[in-house]
């Protein structure tokens, strides 16, 4: 160790292993621990040196606010214990703020339908993923809501749209459709069926009556065309 080193330990050691005669009463806690690691100790101890809060800005903008002073909106300050004391009584707050509202919502949900899409093999580690890209839509004017999804298993060129009246006791009309964009764009019935064939990349509702999709040219070649499409709903 260089002299420098050993001052330093020194300095360290003055600083905050000097007997605390105030202390002597307390167990174990006869001279000023380190004043970073109080903070971070897992106990509900109160701190051996709590930090000097005179000249706060903050604290004494608070003392000065009447309104402030007794909000229930902020979370009250404990200067005398450790970072782990307060965060397990935020998260009793926070845990039970959100308790009512998971309470009531769990016990509003419940199955509208259920509808058959696939099926998969009974190993769930071969199992591919393959429902992609489902997006959610809700038409406020009709109360209708939409999902838009594709399922990748032999229907690439498939997207499909599903619509649930918002009113679960009340039903609507082709409940779930497939729309396939297969060779649509070719220019003329000659076009070989084969050579245009598009796939779905993504897609979204653009308003309540228009879905825009974004297409992909099927074939492997360099510089596949992308085509981004409006479709109307009706």
């Amino acid at each position: 160790m260089t002299q420098k080193d050993i001052t330093f330990v020194a300095d360290f050691l003055t600083e905050h292993f000097n007997e605390a005669p105030e202390l002597y009463n307390r167990k174990g806690k006869y001279f000023n621990v380190e004043r970073v690691g109080q903070y971070l100790k897992d106990e509900d101890d109160d701190l051996v040196s709590p930090p000097n809060t005179e000249g706060n800005q903050w604290f004494n903008f608070l003392k000065n606010s009447t309104h402030l002073k007794e909000s229930p909106l902020l979370f009250p300050y404990y200067p005398e214990k450790s970072l782990h004391f307060v965060k397990r009584q935020m998260e009793g707050v926070i845990d039970q703020c959100l308790q009512k509202p998971a309470d009531v919502i769990g016990k509003s949900v419940h199955q509208a339908v259920c509808m058959s899409l696939y099926k998969t093999s009974e190993s769930e580690d071969c199992t591919p993923q393959l429902f992609k890209l489902p997006f959610l839509w809700n038409d406020k004017t009709s109360n209708i809501h939409y999902v838009l999804f594709t399922i990748l298993e032999n229907s690439i060129s498939k997207i499909h749209i599903l619509r649930r009246h918002t009113d679960t006791s009340r039903s609507v009309s082709n409940g779930i459709i497939a729309v396939e964009f297969g060779n649509f764009l070719n220019n003329s019935i000659s076009d070989s069926s084969d050579s245009r064939c598009y796939s779905c990349l993504d897609a979204h509702f653009y308003d309540d009556e228009t879905v825009t999709v974004v297409l992909k040219e099927s074939v492997e070649q360099e510089g596949k065309e992308r085509v981004l499409a409006q479709l109307p709903l009706s």
